[in-house]
């Protein structure tokens, strides 16, 4: 059955009204920078009621009755007010996400991330497509933002190369790029990033409590397994044959084909990454060493107080920075050192909304730690989840379906962490559950609704790369095509960290489970 006439208007399913009314509701709220700026009058406001309140809470970190601080006295608004630069430049999410990005925005600007995703594809049989371009989509979260510009459309592209249906090659790297947004073997700026929100609200609880960037490296890099597992048994068995009857009506004389790579390109390509490896050979021989600088005074590499720990950031950022560079050369795309500063200065440009969201986010949460609004809500939550004496897996499974729904009308993953932080992590701290594994949690449900939400930024971007092959594709024909992989991810994923929890394979670097470990 050929695509409906575009010109005939159809009746709203009632998948449709839902999506209407769900983009409605997320449309109402105020933005999320605007939104913190609202929460933290809000902490205002309410330390004022409380502080006059007498608690038989008992503050774990000093041993005393739990006392909320009133921020609207005289000398705590003079605080406030003297503080505001050092509370935003002392932000850890801020910095480390910078740094990070500095090195991706010259590996971006001088092609090796494009090149580096076209070799991946280029070698590919036609029967392992579908699981290396989902593959590819997931490792493109080490590069920010390209999965959505580079990878979405190239699956179109490279389906319709292959004979098959292009909307079945969006979907599929649709589903690796945004619905397994957490899984990645690769580190990237989102892992200090949670991080430093996660650690920010143990310290809610525990001031000395640190949270390693890398603490969900192992569950996130085995998750990359069972996405790309998911994606391909879903795409070549559910979304593909019911895409089947889809008329391509597009403009296809306008679609781009895919291009090998060149002569220049591929030596670029083996000289970065001939660079890459022999950067991480060098630091696997300096760091091996017992005497190594690397190591913390214990002789650890991976404690906390590591140099190569406290190093990890500064490390993505070279692991990007010098194979760019290399490859910018070899290749012809830098012709000079103002090429290199370019590539950064495009990628910082690129940030400006970040650092606003950053400043009050910032703001927000010293004052919402400061207050002991946040202890107060964690061990009164501890209190009542204690009382319901639910398991533990049970907490984890509803802290999932919650940020799933929250998803749905936040897209920020760093704006819904930066709210929830505060009140998950201490509160789950108080049922002995850890911080790290709350990020695990929280990472799972952030990702599985992303490919169904309008909201997400990049969706619209998604509905017109399908538009160009099937012209009356709409919000509705992406979100029926990507609810498969929704659902799927989001049940199959819970129980799969429920599995892992089981079984006690490390999250990551320096992460227990429980609190305190």
């Amino acid at each position: 059955m050929a695509a409906a006439d575009p010109r005939t208007p159809a009746s709203p399913t009632r998948l449709d009204r839902a999506l209407n009314r769900v983009e409605r509701a997320g449309n109402a709220l105020p933005d999320p920078a605007a939104l913190f700026l609202i929460l933290l009058f809000v902490v205002w406001g309410v330390s004022a009621l409380l502080a006059p309140l007498t608690f038989s809470e008992i503050d774990p970190r000093s041993g005393k009755p739990l006392q909320v601080v009133n921020l609207l006295t005289g000398t705590a608004i003079t605080e406030f007010l003297g503080g505001m630069v050092t509370t935003f430049t002392g932000f850890h999410p801020l910095g480390v996400v910078l740094v990070a990005l500095l090195g991706v925005g010259v590996a971006e600007h001088t092609g090796f991330i494009n090149a580096a995703l076209k070799g991946l594809l280029g070698f590919t049989s036609p029967r392992l497509l579908t699981p290396m371009l989902v593959l590819v989509a997931v490792v493109s979260h080490t590069a920010a933002d390209a999965g959505y510009v580079l990878v979405i459309p190239l699956g179109g592209v490279i389906f319709y190369a292959a004979g098959r249906h292009p909307l079945a090659g969006i979907a599929a790297a649709f589903a690796g790029v945004s619905g397994g947004f957490s899984a990645n073997f690769i580190p990237s700026s989102l892992d200090p990033l949670l991080s430093g929100l996660t650690q920010a609200g143990a310290q809610i609880i525990a001031p000395e409590r640190l949270v390693n960037p890398l603490s969900n490296l192992f569950f996130t890099g085995a998750s990359t397994l069972l996405i790309v597992g998911l994606g391909w048994y879903l795409t070549d068995r559910v979304v593909e044959p019911r895409l089947k009857q889809v008329e391509i009506d597009g403009d296809i004389n306008e679609i781009p084909r895919i291009e090998d790579l060149g002569p220049r390109e591929r030596r670029g390509l083996a000289a970065a990454m001939a660079a890459m490896v022999l950067g991480v050979a060098l630091l696997a021989l300096v760091s091996w060493p017992a005497g190594s600088p690397f190591r913390s005074p214990e002789g650890s590499l991976t404690r906390s107080t590591a140099p190569l720990m406290q190093a990890i950031v500064p490390l993505i950022f070279l692991l990007f920075l010098i194979p760019g560079i290399v490859y910018g050369y070899v290749a012809g795309t830098v012709q000079s050192h103002r090429d290199i500063i370019k590539g950064m200065s495009k990628a910082m440009s690129t940030m400006g909304y970040y650092i606003v969201l950053a400043f009050f986010a910032s703001l927000f949460i010293a004052a919402f730690g400061k207050s002991n609004i946040g202890a107060l809500l964690a061990l009164k939550g501890a209190g009542a989840l204690q009382a319901l004496a639910l398991p533990s897996q049970v907490t984890i499974v509803g802290i999932i379906l919650l940020t799933a729904m929250v998803n749905l009308l936040i897209g920020s993953a760093s704006a819904k962490w930066a709210l929830l932080a505060p009140i998950f992590v201490p509160m789950l701290m108080q049922l002995g559950i850890s911080p790290e594994l709350t990020q695990a949690a929280y990472r799972v449900g952030d990702s599985t609704t992303n490919i169904v939400t309008p909201l997400m930024p990049y969706f619209p971007l998604v509905v017109v790369y399908c538009q160009r092959y099937v012209r009356n594709t709409g919000i509705g024909t992406l979100v029926a095509m990507m609810l498969p992989f929704c659902i799927t991810f989001l049940v199959v994923w819970t129980l799969f960290l429920l599995g892992y929890w089981a079984l006690g394979i490390p999250l990551g670097l320096q992460a227990p489970y429980t609190y305190p470990s």
